[in-house]
């Protein structure tokens, strides 16, 4: 799954949010939502097979945390489009300088 698929779903975006904040387990994040922990458990899947985040085993359980190196193609996909508006913004401009040349 592509991290921009990953991060189509309300909930698996809310997931990171939390994450973001500190690692946690399947209980503590469940915590957090209208959503059963098996529900939690699948959203946690896509996420780690979308590089999103990983799980470290701690005893009994599984503990989250967000893997940065994970959104690196989701900042590629949008740099792109900041590098393509960059540049029809420097075209503009120089069009504007062209056109007060010739005025």
């Amino acid at each position: 799954m592509h991290a921009l698929d990953a991060l189509g779903s309300p909930i698996r975006r809310e997931i990171l949010a939390q994450l973001r904040d500190k690692p946690q387990a399947v209980v503590e994040l469940a915590a957090h939502f209208p959503i059963s922990r098996p529900a939690i458990s699948k959203h946690l899947r896509l996420l780690q097979q979308a590089g999103l985040v990983e799980a470290h085993t701690h005893g009994t359980r599984s503990v989250y945390t967000v893997r940065l190196e994970g959104f690196a193609s989701v900042r590629d996909f949008v740099d792109a489009f900041w590098d393509a508006a960059l540049q029809r913004l420097a075209a503009l401009a120089r069009d504007d300088v062209a056109r007060k040349d010739h005025s």
